[in-house]
This record gives structure tokens, C-alpha cells and sequence, in this order.
């Protein structure tokens, strides 16, 4: 992945609304979920799911596809392997985190 692949794949996540539903779409698998699925999940309205979905898809993120009616949507998982690698290829070399550090809490991070 490179530099600017992975800048717009962190900008698609880098909404609440984006994040939620890409993380629903990880969790549901290769087979994905039908986008009135999503909708119904979330809670978001079409247009507003739609204008998500879009950005995700644009991103590489999310593959949607036409089966009958039903519009399907899955996470692509190579690209998201494919980001996390590029996060973390350098990464902290040779530094290993403190105990205390292992399971980071940002509950009460600010957005």
C-alpha cells in the first residue's frame, strides 16, 4: 500500500458514522450484509448510509455488489490487511510496550 492509498483509507475511517459501519461489515464476514441490513442495524437513514458507503467503497474499504434486488456490501479484507501492514511495518522496531501499556484504554480519549 502506499502513502497516498493508505492517507484516504484512514481518512474513510476517520468518521464515527464510516467507522461503524465498516467495523459491522468486518464482524459480518465474506458474505458481507445486504445494505438494508446495515441500515437496520445502525439506524442511519438511506441517503446518509449511502454517502457513507460510497466514501468506504472509493476508499477500497467496501465492495458492494448487485445480487437480484438486494445490494450486498462486504468489507475487502486484503485492503484492510494491507493498511494494517503498512501502520505497523515499521513500526516501533525493536521496542516492545511496557506491561502497563498492553491493553491501552481510550475511553476517555477526546474525539
Amino acid at each position: 500500500m502506499n502513502d497516498f492509498d493508505a492517507a484516504r483509507a484512514l481518512d474513510a475511517l476517520g468518521n464515527v458514522k464510516r467507522l461503524a459501519i465498516y467495523r459491522l461489515l468486518v464482524r459480518a464476514g465474506d458474505g458481507g450484509l445486504a445494505v438494508g441490513d446495515v441500515q437496520r442495524a445502525l439506524g442511519f437513514p438511506a441517503s446518509t448510509l449511502s454517502h457513507h458507503l460510497a466514501w468506504l467503497g472509493r476508499a477500497g474499504l467496501v465492495a458492494q455488489e448487485r445480487h437480484g434486488r438486494e445490494i450486498r456490501c462486504r468489507a475487502d479484507y486484503a485492503v484492510m490487511h494491507a493498511l494494517v501492514g503498512y501502520l505497523t511495518d515499521s513500526c516501533c522496531v525493536g521496542v516492545r510496550p511496557a506491561a502497563d501499556d498492553a491493553a491501552t484504554d481510550l475511553a476517555g480519549v477526546p474525539a
